[in-house]
């Protein structure tokens, strides 16, 4: 299912500018339910500023209209976003992301030398400077910087980092391949974010539970 360019952002304004459900406004956006619910208490330790989906073509009024009657309503976009035709123009990275763009770029400085510092650039959304001063490890930030996978990080999509890799080992002469050492890596971490993401679901059933506990005792 197509999802708004911003999520996070159109679940604040969906949160604060409709009479949807929280699982409504998780479906539409492709969230978890208990994001929407860090979203509407403000605890995502981020300040969201709301994106208009009408406005931005995502979703009509009528839509919504629907969607606040019936409550079992799915909200559709209104039109389809095709973001893997972007070929002109720098790549837009949301602001809870942009602090996790020196970390992708050691990590393709790291494992795919052959990469130049300009499919690099079109690859995460950076500039020729920042590049540099990583590789020369004169960035500011040197020490704090952890080399992590672009793909898990969510700064570009595995497709795109495996085809910027085999055009610059294509023009180089060698041939591509796929780099399997990182697999396990890549793989551990996902478990450990799926396992962080259910301990967290659980935390908030469990006090979801103890607060409707001591409501009903206090009922009684």
């Amino acid at each position: 299912m197509a999802q708004p360019l911003m999520p996070h952002a159109t679940a604040s304004w969906l949160i604060d500018n409709t009479a949807l459900t929280f699982e409504q406004v998780a479906r539409f956006c492709g969230l978890h339910i208990l994001e929407v619910q860090a979203i509407a208490d403000e605890t995502t330790g981020t300040k969201l500023i709301g994106r208009d989906p009408v406005r931005a073509g995502e979703l009509t009024l009528a839509e919504i209209d629907k969607g606040q009657a019936d409550p079992n309503y799915e909200l559709q976009m209104a039109r389809v976003l095709d973001t893997a035709t972007r070929t002109k123009g720098p790549r837009y990275t949301p602001v809870s992301k942009r602090q996790d763009k020196p970390d992708g770029i050691a990590w393709i400085l790291r494992n795919h030398p052959e990469l130049s510092d300009g499919a690099i650039g079109r690859l995460i959304g950076t500039t020729r400077n920042t590049i540099l001063a990583i590789r020369e490890r004169s960035h500011w930030n040197i020490l704090e910087i952890t080399p992590k996978d672009p793909v898990t990080l969510g700064l570009c999509s595995q497709r795109e980092l495996d085809a910027a890799v085999a055009k610059a080992a294509k023009a180089k002469g060698l041939a591509a391949k796929t780099d399997d050492r990182l697999e396990g890596d890549r793989a551990a971490l996902i478990e450990e974010l799926r396992a962080e993401r259910t301990a967290a679901a659980t935390a908030a059933e469990e006090a979801f539970a103890a607060e409707a506990a001591a409501q009903e005792k206090n009922d009684q």
